[in-house]
């Protein structure tokens, strides 16, 4: 059995160069490339050694110029399928749209760039520039960047629903200006919430195709069992046209992004149901950003595997540790969980619940965070016997 056995929902096709996701096509996996987007030969050696490893789609980030004139020369030597990932500057997509098959913009970023002109105004420029250039568009919206005003709108214990307000008023815009060829994805670091916001998604717009993963999943195997727990629930209620599997792993093991996809579809279609201990996230939580080009510093990967090592002795602590490694998602992802590090080129940003401690080296990072670890197990003790 197959991905093609799998029930889904009667989603519409929405294409991507040369395949199609929704309205019964197989399900597609997609991975991002790790390297420096500047870095043309390292970037074309990834992007065809995904799409060999079975990528349908494979994303690359470009945030500056720069990178735009080296995705020219990309395109070129490559036939994968590509998804540019647009950061603040969405203009950057005139830049780029000639060269790709798919642009991917987060609502949560078109706020920085250009603040007094409407986010409706910078989609409709998105939109024009797709149509022009044959792309579809991917409506971004991650749990760690969701636009203010949507926050401010709802509880901060509720961090669901505004990202699916967001999302939903960009499909309505979309609909609204006659551009029907995008899909959706809404990502959040917990596969519970990812659940409940694509599910909620899916009811309330089923005809639209979803992009289903765990954003910040974290290492192996951890990070492949969170993202299980999360889309076998959605996939096997029909829920789902592509899928990410976001692994912390070195550039040369990318290709485990698309091996773990590959075998959620296959046990899927097998009947095999995963642990639903992944669930469960009594005990500590180490959440990591999927390696991509965005990293400030190669070392975050290694140091992510650090932390998980150096904090064994707390994994039955009910603690959230965020080993973050760029400033797109970082900061809204350290300042949620109970202890952050948002990973720059030289130091490491640790955060306590929010609260900035300052700025480390690499070298010296560990050290700070087990005394800070260990104040909060301390403090949480003292809490449970009062």
């Amino acid at each position: 059995m197959n991905s093609d056995s799998i029930s889904r929902n009667p989603t519409r096709p929405v294409r991507i160069g040369s395949i199609t996701v929704g309205a019964g096509h197989p399900i597609a996996l997609q991975s991002m490339c790790a390297t420096k987007t500047a870095d043309v030969d390292a970037t074309v050696a990834q992007a065809n050694a995904l799409a060999q490893a079975g990528a349908s789609v494979v994303r690359i980030a470009v945030d500056s110029p720069r990178e735009s004139e080296a995705l020219q020369e990309i395109r070129s030597q490559t036939t994968a399928n590509l998804s540019v990932d647009l950061q603040e500057n969405y203009r950057l997509a005139l830049d780029v749209a000639p060269w790709v098959d798919k642009i991917r913009y987060n609502p949560g970023h078109l706020y920085h760039h250009e603040r007094e002109r409407p986010w409706q105004d910078k989609v409709r420029f998105l939109v024009d520039v797709a149509g022009e250039h044959d792309c579809a568009i991917r409506v971004g919206v991650n749990c760690g960047s969701v636009d203010p005003e949507k926050r401010e709108r709802y509880e901060p214990a509720d961090s669901v629903s505004p990202m699916l307000e967001s999302a939903l008023d960009h499909c309505e815009f979309l609909d609204s200006i006659g551009f029907t060829r995008y899909c959706v994805s809404l990502k959040d670091s917990d596969p519970a919430k990812v659940i409940e916001v694509n599910g909620r998604f899916a009811a309330a717009r089923p005809e639209v195709p979803l992009h289903l993963g765990v954003t910040e999943a974290g290492m192996p195997p951890q990070g492949v069992q969170k993202t299980q727990a999360a889309l076998h629930v959605l996939l096997t209620e029909g829920i789902g046209d592509t899928i990410r599997v976001s692994l912390t792993v070195p550039n040369d093991r990318k290709y485990e992004e698309i091996e773990a996809g590959r075998k959620i579809l296959e046990d899927l279609a097998a009947g095999r149901a995963p642990d639903a201990a992944a669930l469960n996230r009594a005990g500590l939580n180490i959440i990591s950003c999927p390696s991509c080009s965005r990293v400030e510093n190669e070392a975050f990967v290694d140091l992510a595997a650090r932390v998980k090592q150096m904090t064994a002795y707390a994994a039955d602590k009910p603690l959230t540790i965020a080993v973050m490694g760029c400033r797109v998602n970082g900061p809204g992802e350290t300042d949620d969980a109970d202890l952050g590090l948002w990973c720059g080129p030289n130091y490491v940003n640790l955060k306590r619940r929010g609260e900035r401690l300052g700025a480390f080296s690499y070298d010296e990072i560990l050290p700070r965070l087990k005394a800070e670890l260990d104040a909060l197990i301390e403090l949480e003790g003292h809490s449970s016997t009062r």
